[in-house]
């Protein structure tokens, strides 16, 4: 063989025979532009347009309050109205319906629009900035993966990592208790951590900072992009006691005083301009001053533990603002801190110290929580507060998280970023929306979206940069049209108009009442002027419907969660009526739990006894799915086998009075419906060994009448073998792992359920029709 040289592609140097005759090449390693900064991008949650500081409240943020102070705040910036759909606009430059993110990340309705994850046509800002050599890390609320794919057994496509971070710290789905949350760290999930004091929000900046640290350690001076999602303040509304009592008292005034106590101070700021009007209650929020005082204690404690929530995440935001700072990289750091969308209502009329209530559309007397008053804000109760105090959150404007009204989609927007901003805390009335803050960063970057990302053709971007507001405060937007909708409500907003509806569910889309507002005159949407400019809302209207088009917003849907909860992918259904776990699983979020909802079940937990009666030696939790909240563990205590359903606090208890057997036996609980929601259940030992002989020798131990829930049945995951989490019962202290030889434990689900016949019955209709 001759030694002659071969040829290759355009990419390499050429390669002969040897060494010799071979030129070595590499690839030029991946280099941000000169000048590009570092990157820290913070999302609260559920924090209105009025909550911070800076923006007139009188909740003590003084560390968000800085980054105003040395950078801009965003008067007009606007959101989509719900957390996924708002965090996908973010991190992809693309309106929510484009990249398949029309409604929370728990809904894939079968439809483009609304499956639940973020289209691979649309790289996230993560995955732009790793190919020029960020290192890229992700903490906190991710809800950006349909949640039946949120198990160790993914698929994992659309977590984190799959989607650009080089790490990830935090909770998947979409809030999370936030003294024993449902961690994963990177791509599996790991048990809360139990030390005294913990709380996620300090967590979160504490991994962050690792992180940081990690990376510049060991590359100095090497750009990264850190993306810090908070639980707070979405509910459970928990802090520290300390920061909760810090506020106790403060809101006895009432939410009509401090609304206008909080306008007020808008006004003085500049948030709002002169003449803004402050928009009447929303229907259902009542004049303080005629509500029963048991009900205005109630509520300013909802209240002072929402403060309380936002002050400490406060404090955690200035633990990482001092970090920065002293490893002398906050002035080369762009940070852009927002708010994914309005205050919520979601605690109700009266508030509720158990959100799970709220979303089995139930509701709490205010009597009951009141013999409670003292633990709002502790890591016993799930609170949020009343929508009288979300209308405060939102002032001035009307309505809520959800809506399309501008208390739903006008949220605070901060950037700081001092080597890029001269105009320390300017003011902007520019109007833009989530979907800008991409391209705003990779302007500032000095980079260009991909039009390929690893071999996928990528969708436009749709957003446009703000980057042109940072040096000319007066210049008029460069954004001219942005269409919302959201849960069937809709809206549009050009050229300094906006037309708006507020849809009713199950009502034909054709009869929304659109309302139109002149918003560059009208902050707060005060003053409709539809009926003397029909053809100004007309020309709004036909608008709306052009760019529905343009980005995959229809069809129209207004289901309610009742319904799209139960929709579940091909492919994504239980193996069959017989689920089967073992002590060796990780926890599990709920979505991948077995549905005993509304149905008759039988639980099975496989066990080899050897210790003697009374002994205690082999006690522990068998199984445990969900939290203080609700949800229902199978354990044994004192030798005893013990069953509870813990219905949003009332607990149905099985005891056995007699200790169990040795020998192999399957431990039961057996529920049989008697009505819906409603049933009998029975705690039954059976010796393992009997199945072949014929007769079946069985134990009943207990048995009693358990109510159950209707939608939701859990705010956490299940645990086998141990309780992780924050516990359903209190008779035991968590974890309360098993200590005896569990093998397996199961699940056998039955189908009698109208929705589950209602489905088989599709099923077998489509079977037949393929035939």
């Amino acid at each position: 063989m001759t030694g002659s040289s071969t040829t290759t592609d355009r990419s390499q140097a050429p390669i002969g025979t040897t060494v010799a005759e071979s030129t070595p090449h590499w690839d030029p390693p991946k280099r941000p532009p000169e000048g590009a900064p570092n990157v820290v991008v913070i999302v609260l949650d559920d924090t209105g347009f009025a909550h911070l500081g800076c923006y007139g409240s009188d909740i003590d943020t003084p560390n968000i309050d800085r980054l105003a102070a040395g950078g801009l705040r965003y008067t007009n910036f606007h959101t989509t109205a719900l957390c996924s759909p708002t965090r996908a606009c973010l991190l992809t430059g693309r309106n929510h319906h484009s990249v398949g993110m029309r409604f929370i990340s728990n809904i894939d309705s079968g439809f483009s629009n609304c499956r639940g994850v973020i289209s691979p046509t649309a790289a996230t800002m993560a995955e732009i900035l790793d190919q020029h050599g960020y290192g890229t890390f992700a903490l906190g609320k991710w809800h950006l993966a349909t949640l039946e794919d949120c198990s160790p057994a993914g698929p994992m496509d659309h977590w984190p990592l799959q989607r650009g971070f080089d790490r990830y710290y935090g909770f998947m789905g979409g809030a999370t208790d936030q003294f024993s949350p449902e961690l994963t760290i990177d791509n599996h999930p790991v048990d809360p951590p139990q030390r005294d004091g913990y709380h996620v929000s300090e967590d979160l900046v504490d991994q962050a900072i690792a992180m940081i640290t990690a990376h510049q350690g060991s590359a100095p001076g090497n750009r990264f992009l850190a993306y810090l999602a908070f639980g707070a303040t979405h509910s459970p509304h928990q802090a520290p006691p300390g920061y909760v009592e810090k506020y106790r008292g403060r809101y006895d005034d009432g939410w009509d005083v401090v609304r206008q106590r909080w306008f007020e101070n808008q006004l003085a700021m500049g948030i709002v301009p002169e003449g803004t009007t402050l928009a009447p209650r929303n229907p259902g929020v009542e004049p303080w001053d005629e509500l029963p005082e048991a009900n205005k204690a109630l509520y300013a404690r909802m209240q002072e533990a929402f403060a309380g929530f936002l002050d400490h995440t406060d404090d955690q935001i200035g633990r990482l603002i001092g970090f920065l700072e002293q490893l002398d990289l906050l002035d080369d750091t762009m940070i852009v801190l927002l708010s994914d969308n309005g205050a919520s209502r979601e605690g109700g009329k009266h508030g509720t110290l158990n959100e799970l209530a709220f979303f089995n559309e139930i509701r709490t007397p205010v009597a009951d929580m009141l013999d409670r008053v003292d633990e709002i804000g502790g890591p016993n109760i799930y609170n949020n507060y009343p929508w009288g105090w979300a209308q405060v959150g939102n002032t001035p404007l009307r309505y809520f998280k959800s809506n399309t009204y501008e208390g739903g989609i006008r949220d605070p927007l901060i950037v700081h970023w001092p080597n890029g901003i001269a105009d320390a805390g300017g003011l902007r009335d520019q109007y833009h929306h989530v979907a800008d803050v991409l391209p705003t960063v990779l302007d500032c970057v000095g980079v260009d979206a991909p039009s390929d990302y690893r071999g996928v053709p990528q969708q436009p971007i749709e957003g446009t940069s703000f980057r042109y507001t940072f040096d000319a405060p007066a210049e008029p937007t460069r954004k001219t049209t942005q269409y919302y909708e959201m849960v069937g409500h809709r809206a549009i907003w050009h050229d300094g108009w906006k037309a708006v509806t507020m849809h009713e569910r199950g009502t034909p889309f054709e009869d929304d009442v659109w309302a139109l507002y002149h918003t560059d005159e009208d902050f707060s949407e005060c003053h409709d002027l539809a009926a003397e400019q029909p053809e100004k809302l007309r020309d709004l209207v036909d608008r709306w419907w052009v760019e529905a088009g343009r980005y995959n917003v229809l069809p129209l849907d207004d289901r309610g969660a009742a319904e799209l909860f139960v929709i579940r992918r091909p492919g994504h259904q239980p193996p069959g009526n017989r689920q089967r776990f073992y002590p060796t699983s990780p926890h599990l979020e709920r979505s991948k739990t077995p549905d005993v909802r509304n149905r008759s079940f039988e639980i099975r937990a496989r066990v080899s006894r050897t210790s003697a009666s009374g002994s205690a030696g082999e006690d522990g939790v068998l199984v445990a799915s969900g939290a203080r909240t609700g949800g229902y563990t199978l354990y044994v205590q004192d030798d005893r086998l013990c069953f509870v359903y813990n219905r949003l606090g009332t607990m149905y208890e099985l005891l056995a009075k007699d200790p169990l057997p040795t020998g192999e036996l399957d431990l039961v609980v057996r529920y049989r419906k008697s009505g819906d929601h409603a049933g009998v259940a029975e705690l039954l030992v059976r010796p393992v060994g009997d199945e072949g002989t014929g007769a079946r020798v069985e134990l009943s131990l207990t048995a009693g009448p358990v109510e159950t829930l209707p939608y939701r049945q859990t705010t956490y995951g299940m645990d086998i073998g141990r309780d992780a989490g924050p516990t359903v019962s209190a008779r035991y202290e968590g974890p309360f792992p098993y200590r005896g030889a569990l093998h397996w434990v199961e699940w056998e689900l039955d189908h009698d359920r109208a929705d589950l016949v209602k489905a088989a019955e599709v099923e077998l209709a489509n079977q037949l029709a393929d035939q």
